[in-house]
């Protein structure tokens, strides 16, 4: 039995694409899916399948979202040990309890690559950090100038929204936490 991570993008924001985790909870239990946890109400999933194809997995936990909320919502996959190693691979600059810093991991969801989100974003400016490792982005700034940042705003305000999935350095250490129980 396999640990995989679904992390879902852009629901139960100020209102919009609401999916209550224990409908979702439920749902995937209906089907192939065991000891399933939810971590916030953000959309990050932990479970166990037995299924070994995380594309297999992306499009079926789509299909059941799509067919029980309604909604067309975009979903990363992958498994506890990947996201082990992201950590063990992060930049020494991120993920620190600097509460000045806000440390990102930027998931990329395929078949968009890294260069396909770096053409759309631009260059980071001299206000924010980045370094890929694996197709995700470590992406940290000070702050007190989020809005001074190259990518802040274009993370939300571009097509390439749909494509990528964020989490802060605190919730993915988390997600990690809830895998390794």
């Amino acid at each position: 039995m396999m640990k995989y991570i679904a992390l879902l993008r852009g629901i139960n924001i100020s209102g919009k694409n609401k999916i209550s985790m224990n409908e979702l909870r439920s749902e995937l239990q209906k089907y192939k899916y065991q000891n399933i946890s939810t971590y916030l109400n953000s959309g990050n999933v932990i479970f166990e399948s037995e299924i070994d194809h995380k594309e297999s997995i992306m499009q079926d936990i789509y299909k059941i979202i799509k067919d029980k909320f309604h909604l067309e919502i975009p979903v990363f996959i992958m498994t506890a040990s990947e996201l082990k190693d992201i950590f063990v691979n992060a930049p020494d600059w991120w993920g620190t309890d600097n509460r000045e810093i806000y440390d990102n991991l930027i998931f990329i969801i395929p078949p968009v690559t890294y260069d396909d989100v770096y053409s759309v974003l631009g260059n980071p400016n001299e206000y924010e950090k980045i370094q890929e490792y694996k197709n995700h982005i470590f992406w940290s700034y000070r702050l007190k100038d989020y809005r001074k940042t190259n990518w802040w705003s274009r993370t939300a305000s571009t097509d390439i929204r749909y494509s990528i999935t964020i989490r802060t350095a605190t919730t993915t250490r988390k997600i990690l936490e809830i895998c390794n129980r």
